[in-house]
């Protein structure tokens, strides 16, 4: 029986952009203030133990190291540049709701125009539900207290005129460690939390998407919870999905460049291994049509 790959990730969409203001009286404003929004996903989860994935966001912020206006003060500093708060509330999210593109927006705010390096994304209340009704309550590392820390490579830069895209995976692969064995769902007794998180800057990066299916006659079928395979040129894993009940998919945040890509369902045949482009704010489409596996003679 082929290992289920436990993985899904965390995403923070944040869409920047600096506008002119209308207003005369704003002091120039416009050259020194951004506009952020800050919208949260979540890359599709196949793993089909787990009925919830829920993670509460009370905080974000930002660090900025280089601005236009010398006058900035952040709530905070950390090497001698200011924090800017981008978001302060409890949100509770249930990440397995968030699939295949699906956002919720987590602030829209005008920040100042500059350089950012680090953001700290504060949670708590993370907890996995699974199938069978058990719910495990993780503790959080340092992530409510002092946030977890995600650098930006490169760093991003708000000016006027200019808009940008980044995108946080928290991926919970590596993050998300279950205890005892994931053969059956009575047979997971926990799960250790060390959240790993990657950034990537979606003006850069794009996404891939499409359908999963099987043929029934002539009739495509909708394929669910087919996984999808993305690896580098070398074979070596770099990402993973999932259709959806409609046997879609869709995967973002992948660094512009080739890549080699395949789909596998238990009692299918895995698809061919083909090559893909992605290309830098653009999504890439490629379907797969998987084929039942042959009957047992005598079953």
């Amino acid at each position: 029986m082929r290992t289920k790959i436990f993985y899904f990730a965390l995403s923070l969409v944040l869409l920047v952009f600096v506008g002119c203001s209308n207003d005369s009286g704003n002091g120039g404003n416009g050259d020194t203030m951004g506009r952020l929004t800050l919208q949260l996903t979540d890359a599709p989860f196949p793993f089909d133990m787990v009925a919830e994935a829920n993670v509460t966001v009370f905080k974000v912020d930002a660090r900025l190291v280089d601005s236009e206006d010398e006058d900035v003060e952040g709530d905070s500093e950390e090497d001698g540049y200011p924090f800017i708060t981008l978001m302060e509330e409890e949100i509770p999210v249930n990440l397995l709701d968030l699939t295949n593109g699906v956002t919720e927006e987590l602030a829209d705010l005008d920040v100042p125009a500059g350089t950012y390096d680090l953001i700290r994304v504060y949670v708590k209340g993370v907890n996995v539900v699974l199938t069978d009704g058990r719910t495990f309550d993780l503790t959080v590392p340092s992530g409510s207290q002092t946030g977890i820390k995600v650098f930006f490579k490169p760093a991003l830069t708000v000016a006027g005129g200019l808009s940008s895209d980044l995108l946080l995976d928290f991926d919970v692969s590596r993050s998300f460690v279950a205890k005892g064995s994931t053969i059956k769902v009575d047979g997971i007794t926990g799960f250790n939390f060390k959240p790993v998180i990657k950034v990537c800057n979606l003006s850069t990066a794009g996404t891939l998407s499409g359908l999963v299916t099987t043929m029934d006659g002539e009739t495509p079928v909708a394929l669910e919870n087919a996984q999808i395979s993305i690896m580098n040129l070398d074979e070596e894993p770099i990402t993973s999905g999932a259709s959806d009940i409609d046997g879609a998919y869709a995967i973002m945040g992948l660094d512009a460049g080739t890549y080699k890509v395949y789909s596998s369902l238990n009692g299918y045949v895995n698809s061919d291994t083909l090559e893909v482009e992605i290309v830098a704010g653009n999504k890439t489409i490629q379907d797969f049509v998987l084929e039942a596996e042959a009957m047992e003679e005598g079953n």
